[in-house]
């Protein structure tokens, strides 16, 4: 890395000893002079520990502001301060910024230097502003929607307590918007809200505030390009805002999944699409809500039981013109070689993109699209590792943010003992798919179609047991037979059809993040990350 000129250097006041203290365009720097006498008695209270050096980068710090003599900040807050220091050092200016704790989680911080001169210190206060003042990525207006039911009811003071304090320390004016019902945020962001007054969206809230954020910006961002959402073949906008879940960081972009079902647009997922066993987990948990989380539990133990399969065809355009594969050894992390590639190299439409998907009836490969038929426990495709605390690897760990891909993984029928071994390869660092009935294909575009609609596009999950084999069960109570049709798990909402087609665009949104920092558990340490 080439070395940054300094900006500002020198010998200030901390913790009873004088350090000496750094600026320049990417780090602040703060070191301990040895053999310093201890000039004053007393403490101020500081998390450092006395005789190392620290350094916080320039984009972590969320403010500086200046300390009066009395031991109050200008912005209202109080600091108590020996007598002999505040004459000896009458002029003092406090550094926020943010550091990483434990459990990937990050807390806000402060260094308080002393000044001998007051012009020192206005000149430390300016340089250090100066250079916040210069990083382009940093928001400076955001639009805040807060679902008051999320956290337990607790999203609003949530948001009082720890979000707003932190955006006014950093000098970022929001927008506030709470959500009076479901879908508030999409249709206020696809129709009402003035988006050029923003540098970005944040959402307070769960997986379901996040999904209309993304429905809300994409379908807007499309509209006022003049793009056709319900056709496949349309290449999608990218969106200019990010979208802040937990709202720090730089900028990552993120792949959407457009979803679609006879030449119209249903949803975008960003994370997991899963027919069979997982979609039937989602549809049996939906009727019991009352039971609250422990319904996920019952539901994927009764599924499990159950061990329904469903017979289709899945045709799928492989990505062959990507690095890395589902199974190799490389993972996404901040930095990703591969995301940060892939965007540029071959987001742009290819001649294979460009061929639309083959009838189920062709041959097994045709103009480079490849079909896999017969009957399936599980097909699931994952836009990212889906890692969770029940999956640590998650459902597949090689798959990247921002590749312009996803993983179709298809589980075939086999006995409930080998499923189970197969959902247990989810908590332990084996490979999940080096099984005869698993496998996995890195793909752009994929489409589904159930056998018993494969020349019926029009057929959808409301006319599954009704017109197929709700008589049947009703004349045999006691039959073994598998239903039709599952349901679309997608991001967790239930597709209303089983036939769909789905396209992958790459980096069409960006977050207010990092991406991952740190290796995840059972990460095998021999086997280097992909950031580089």
């Amino acid at each position: 890395m080439e070395k940054q000129p300094r900006l500002l250097a020198s010998q200030l006041f901390l913790k009873n000893s004088v350090f000496e203290v750094l600026l320049n365009g990417v780090l602040l720097t703060w070191k301990e002079i040895p053999d310093n006498k201890k000039v004053v008695s007393g403490s101020i209270h500081h998390p450092f520990k006395v005789g190392t050096s620290h350094s916080v980068s320039v984009s972590e710090i969320l403010a500086v502001r200046e300390l009066d003599v009395d031991g109050g900040t200008k912005d209202g807050r109080w600091q108590k301060m020996p007598q002999k220091l505040t004459e000896a050092y009458p002029y003092a200016f406090t550094v926020s910024y943010v550091e990483r704790a434990r459990q990937h989680r990050w807390r806000c911080s402060d260094v308080t230097f002393h000044c001998s001169e007051g012009a020192l210190c206005q000149q430390w206060i300016q340089t250090i502003r100066e250079q916040l003042t210069a990083l382009t990525n940093r928001p400076k207006h955001l639009l805040v929607y807060i679902n008051p039911y999320g956290g337990k009811q607790q999203g609003k003071c949530i948001y009082e307590q720890k979000v707003a304090p932190l955006f006014a320390c950093a000098s970022i004016s929001t927008d506030v918007i709470v959500t009076e019902n479901a879908n508030h945020a999409r249709d206020h962001l696809k129709t009402e809200a003035e988006l050029k007054k923003y540098d970005g969206v944040v959402c307070v809230g769960g997986d379901g505030m996040f999904s209309e954020i993304v429905h809300g910006l994409v379908s807007r961002t499309q509209r006022d390009n003049g793009v056709d959402q319900n056709s496949l073949e349309e290449k999608l906008v990218p969106c200019t805002l990010r979208i802040g879940i937990i709202p720090a960081g730089d900028s990552q972009p993120m792949d959407v999944c457009s979803v679609h079902h006879n030449n119209t647009f249903l949803r975008y997922s960003v994370s997991l699409l899963g027919y069979g066993f997982y979609g039937d987990v989602l549809a049996d948990s939906e009727r019991k809500r009352w039971m609250g989380p422990a319904r996920y539990d019952f539901s994927g133990f009764k599924t499990f039981l159950t061990h329904h399969h469903y017979e289709g065809a899945v045709s799928f355009l492989p990505a062959t013109d990507t690095l890395g594969t589902p199974r190799d050894k490389t993972r996404c992390r901040a930095g990703c070689f591969i995301c940060q590639h892939d965007g540029q190299l071959y987001s742009g439409d290819s001649p294979e993109e460009s061929k639309t998907a083959p009838d189920v009836s062709d041959r097994e490969y045709e103009m480079g699209w490849g079909v896999v038929r017969g009957k399936f426990l599980a097909i699931n495709a994952a836009s990212m590792s889906c890692a969770c605390p029940r999956s640590p690897k998650g459902l597949s760990p090689a798959a990247h943010l921002a590749d312009g891909t996803t993983d179709l993984i298809l589980v075939r029928k086999c006995s409930r003992f080998n499923f189970l071994r197969h959902l247990l390869r989810h908590t332990s660092k084996d490979d999940q798919f080096d099984m005869t009935f698993v496998e996995v294909h890195r793909v752009r575009r994929f489409r589904f179609t159930p056998r018993h609609c494969q020349n019926d596009s029009e057929l959808d999950l409301r006319e599954n047991g009704k017109q197929l084999f709700s008589q049947i069960c009703r004349d045999h109570p006691a039959c073994s037979c598998s239903p039709a049709y599952s349901s679309w798990n997608c991001d967790g909402e239930i597709l209303p059809h089983a036939a769909i087609e789905v396209g992958v665009h790459c980096q069409l949104i960006k977050l207010f993040a990092r991406g991952i920092e740190e290796q995840p558990l059972f990460e095998d340490l021999a086997n280097p990350p992909c950031a580089l």
